[in-house]
């Protein structure tokens, strides 16, 4: 079979492609330059952030030892577009946006999918931390089911909430059921060479600082600051701009003179006022949830639904219930949540398998 693999200079990538080379397969290699980041001064950029020059160089030393061919193609106008806008975007609304979950749509499994059609190739294959497995249906036709990673300090479903059917007919995941030492050790056993200051890419992978800040502040340009308020209205400081927070964010506030612990309980845009509270005093049982998509059946409008949520990609997986609206619904935990923001993906488990998600918006949209 032929399968065009997402090369990244790093180990995920290079042992996926090492795999299925051995597995008899044709192997493609594929590197998306994704983003140059235009408005970085030349000190600020980092070899260790994506799509870099040693990157580059890196997959195409692990193709040309594995003898098989290797593009690189620029999608930096269409990641701009589609992920670098819209995390710029909701950032100003003083929303939390996950833009992992936006490139897997609309880049990795969107025009990397595209490629692979081009090139004659029946699957792509990357090194996420998830598994596809499939069911027969009633019908005698086959429903593809996304499970979690079997690594689950590495599992990456939560990002591919967005995947279709006809996406994951045409996927492989062969990490999926592996523990991340097994992926080192046939790093090792493979020969592929693992630089010092190697570093895994973790959530946000186009700035070079351990902050966003820097970045939004280069793009979004002057920020107001505010108020920062207690939830009774007493203000306790002044915040650097909204879009340098994010919702159960403890440190970095710039609170002095208080003893009792912090953390940003909610923005209010309209009035440019960051809020503040104690644990427990806003904690809360229902978010609303936008744009919704399934990965095969959604269940019937205003049916409501036991699901498990995760708000964070690393977070548990909390029981509640979806009350379904079409493209909108209202997820109620069975326990009340501290730190869900707009923006956030609110993604849902049945067990293991992925079974769908969306976006979480403020309660008053």
């Amino acid at each position: 079979m032929k399968v065009l693999v997402a090369m990244s200079g790093g180990v995920d990538s290079s042992v996926t492609a090492h795999l299925l080379r051995e597995r008899g397969h044709e192997i493609v290699g594929m590197m998306m330059k994704m983003w140059s980041d235009p408005l970085a001064p030349p000190v600020r950029t980092s070899p260790k952030s994506c799509c870099s020059v040693e990157h580059i160089a890196r997959a195409r030393v692990v193709s040309e030892k594995l003898g098989v061919p290797f593009y690189v193609v620029d999608v930096e106008r269409a990641f701009k577009e589609k992920v670098v806008d819209p995390f710029l975007e909701g950032h100003a609304r003083g929303e939390t946006p996950n833009p992992c979950v936006e490139c897997n749509k609309h880049i990795k499994f969107g025009l990397f999918l595209e490629k692979a059609k081009e090139l004659g190739c029946e699957k792509v294959a990357t090194g996420h931390y998830a598994r596809i497995a499939t069911e027969q249906e009633a019908d005698g036709s086959q429903r593809y089911l996304l499970l979690q990673g079997a690594d689950t300090s590495r599992d990456q479903s939560y990002y591919l909430y967005t995947l279709t059917q006809e996406k994951l007919a045409h996927i492989l995941f062969p990490l999926g059921a592996m523990e991340k030492k097994e992926v080192y050790r046939l790093a090792t056993a493979f020969g592929i060479s693992i630089p010092a200051h190697y570093r895994e890419t973790q959530d946000v992978c186009f700035y070079p600082e351990k902050s966003k800040e820097a970045f939004l502040r280069r793009y979004l340009g002057a920020v107001e600051q505010g108020d920062i308020r207690m939830e009774d209205g007493k203000k306790v400081g002044t915040h650097k701009g909204l879009p340098f927070y994010t919702i159960g964010q403890r440190k970095g506030l710039g609170i002095g003179g208080l003893r009792i612990p912090l953390h940003v309980s909610r923005v209010e845009p309209h009035t440019n006022t960051l809020f503040v509270a104690e644990d427990g005093e806003d904690h809360g049982k229902s978010v609303q949830i936008s744009s919704l998509s399934w990965i095969s059946k959604s269940p019937r409008k205003s049916e409501k639904v036991r699901f498990f949520a995760k708000v964070h990609s690393t977070g548990e997986n909390h029981p509640g219930s979806l009350l379904y609206r079409g493209k909108e619904g209202t997820f109620t935990f069975d326990t009340p949540q501290r730190g869900i923001a707009p923006g956030q993906a609110l993604v849902l488990y049945r067990d293991q398998e992925v079974v769908g998600g969306g976006t979480i918006i403020p309660s008053s949209s």
